[in-house]
């Protein structure tokens, strides 16, 4: 297994003490969702387990719980995908992020016959149908939008009617009914309260990126956020006098004051190839060797995750569950050192522990 360098091992261990991956002492999913901000959550299961990997004796049913009872939510927003946000910020995020995110989507609404009036009519009868406070499922919802004249919804449509009902902070997750996801008027899940002008907005995302995810470049900040390259220079101008900053492969990196505690030697973590470790970052030298970095493209999906030792991303790994057990077939990039092979079975146990399961590795 290559070591990163000295400069990419210390970046690393930067970005793990504040991403409270090297020390996971947070306590509830909210806490974990409050530092970070905001948690890319398309993949739902791995969205939980992001959180249960930040928090200190987490279980699957306690992020289940969290997310039913409204103290984190799921919406569209920032790049946009689906994420985890608190009700307190949901609304601040929407208003920063949601005129970018439509200039984004107005050529594929074109391609969908999705005009200002057809998503207009849809969010008013989406909103319309939530007032009783009763929180409805996507299925239940094409039936509404039917009723209210608005049909052929094939599966990207109503997908994108939906996303736009979020975008426009009219709804957001509601309880799982089941295994199925719901939507809720925003206004029953997240009331209202003071509001940020833009460049405040700007100062505390800012604020918010580089404590946790610190060292970063501005134009990881942008990437991250959806903004511009200017946007996120201007929230980083307000706040970067309480960072500290150093030169690494040709970009300035800032992070907050602290000194992160030396992790002990080899640790390893089973990540979703979504997670805030990677997702966080546009570039990628640090995180993996560029001979396996072309492995991550392409490898989104809910099945396929990534192996990181000590930070540095080593292999991949997929679950296979049943009721008894979670099977974890692990695949390195390279053959393992012997402590590398034992720090994997030492993640391998936490995650059949977050869900309740033993684990085994094939």
């Amino acid at each position: 297994m290559t070591r990163p360098d000295k400069d990419h091992s210390e970046i690393l261990r930067r970005r793990l003490h504040n991403q409270h991956l090297s020390r996971p002492t947070l306590k509830t999913p909210a806490a974990v969702v409050g530092w970070l901000c905001a948690v890319q959550a398309q993949d739902y299961p791995a969205a939980k387990w992001a959180l249960g990997s930040r928090m200190r004796s987490a279980v699957d049913a306690d992020v289940e719980r969290a997310f039913n009872e409204g103290a984190i939510l799921r919406t569209h927003l920032l790049r946009p995908t689906w994420h985890f946000v608190l009700p307190d910020d949901i609304r601040w995020l929407l208003d920063l992020t949601a005129p970018r995110i439509k200039t984004g989507l107005a050529y594929r609404h074109k391609q969908l016959d999705l005009d200002s009036r057809t998503l207009h009519r849809a969010s008013a009868a989406i909103g319309k149908s939530l007032l009783d406070g009763v929180p409805r499922t996507r299925d239940e919802l094409r039936e509404v939008l039917g009723q209210a004249g608005i049909r052929s919804l094939g599966v990207e449509r109503m997908t994108h009617i939906m996303a736009m009902a979020e975008i426009d902070g009219i709804v957001c997750s509601g309880p799982r009914k089941g295994k199925r996801f719901t939507y809720a008027l925003m206004d029953d899940r997240a009331p209202r309260g003071p509001s940020l002008e833009r460049d405040e907005a700007l100062a505390m995302l800012a604020a918010r990126y580089f404590r946790s995810r610190g060292p970063a470049s501005v134009q990881d900040f942008a990437k991250w956020a959806g903004l511009t390259v200017a946007d996120a220079r201007r929230g980083l101008e307000v706040v970067k006098d309480g960072l500290r900053s150093v030169e690494a492969d040709g970009a300035t990196l800032w992070f907050p004051v602290n000194r992160p505690a030396r992790a002990r030697s080899s640790t390893a973590y089973l990540l979703s190839i979504y997670d805030e470790l990677i997702s966080s970052y546009k570039g990628r030298r640090a995180i993996v060797e560029p001979e396996h970095a072309k492995k991550l493209v392409g490898m989104g999906n809910a099945l396929t995750a990534v192996i990181a030792i000590d930070g540095r991303i080593v292999g991949t790994w997929k679950r296979r569950l049943s009721a008894k057990a979670v099977t974890i077939e692990t695949r390195p990039f390279d053959s393992l050192t012997r402590a590398g092979a034992r720090a994997v079975a030492a993640a391998a146990r936490r995650y059949g522990e977050f869900l309740g399961l033993p684990a085994t590795l094939d």
